[in-house]
């Protein structure tokens, strides 16, 4: 029985056009799956469903989604990354690494950029919120001051400068937060010359959140990105400790944030 598949141009590229009329006719592709991003049951007989291919360095795996919740799409990773996917599909525990991540590589290789992932109440709703935050100051790229350029650097991307959270900040076109196989992998910015978007960071593993995130998360189909600088926000134990540390942040002009369309890619 043919599937409600989506295939993209791109996942078609890579899998040949003979596997992916396989995949479209029902002959290679599964009628139940565990959509992977959302984690629940999904069935390509009944509901629209999209087609994820992860590339690692060596190898291939493809994936299954909700369309509602993942577009039809390559995602390049990490093979030890690749290998945490495969794990995580077939319903095996992960070891993951939380809140180690590595910088853009625009900025020096000192600059490390700490993670963290919360819900933020704005307008009497919960939205899914990942706050970012170096261990030091972020010096312009070809520059050796000793100044912070984090924010500005943001601000010239197009984030927001926010005096306080009192409404969602405007999407920010372009960029994407990448949540898959129910996992967080990175935030994606616009590549060069409007090519394939690249990660502007990047877990060395993909993040595990929290299920209120990420059902959160797929409802708005969007994710609030906060940045501020260095020794601003710190590590906090709770949602509403990070909360008013945000807003003491976004008071003293410190703050910037977008909202960011979930796997925009």
């Amino acid at each position: 029985m043919p599937r409600m598949l989506d295939v993209s141009d791109e996942v078609r590229a890579e899998i040949g056009d003979e596997e992916a009329d396989r995949l479209l006719a029902g002959e290679t592709a599964p009628g139940s799956y565990d959509c992977t991003s959302c984690r629940t049951p999904g069935d390509s007989e009944q509901e629209r469903t999209s087609t994820v291919l992860f590339i690692g360095d060596e190898t291939a795996v493809l994936a299954f989604a909700h369309s509602g919740c993942l577009p039809s799409q390559v995602v390049q990773v990490t093979e030890e990354q690749l290998r945490g996917a495969v794990k995580s599909i077939a319903g095996d525990t992960v070891d993951l690494e939380p809140d180690r991540v590595v910088p853009d590589k625009a900025v020096p290789e000192q600059a490390v950029l700490g993670v963290t992932s919360g819900l933020v109440l704005i307008g009497g709703e919960l939205h899914p919120a990942l706050v970012v935050e170096p261990t030091g100051p972020i010096a312009r790229p070809g520059t050796s001051g000793t100044g912070d350029d984090f924010l500005p650097l943001l601000i010239e991307q197009g984030f927001m400068p926010l005096s306080e959270l009192s409404a969602v900040p405007p999407v920010l076109h372009g960029w994407s937060v990448l949540l898959a196989v129910g996992q967080l992998h990175a935030v994606l910015q616009p590549g060069s010359d409007g090519g394939r978007p690249v990660a502007w960071w990047q877990a060395h593993q993909p993040l595990q959140v929290t299920d209120g995130w990420r059902a959160a998360a797929n409802k708005h189909q969007q994710v609030l990105m906060f940045a501020a600088p260095a020794g601003s926000i710190g590590r906090q134990p709770r949602e509403d400790l990070l909360r008013d540390a945000l807003d003491k942040a976004a008071a003293n002009g410190q703050l910037v944030g977008s909202a960011l369309p979930l796997a925009g890619t």
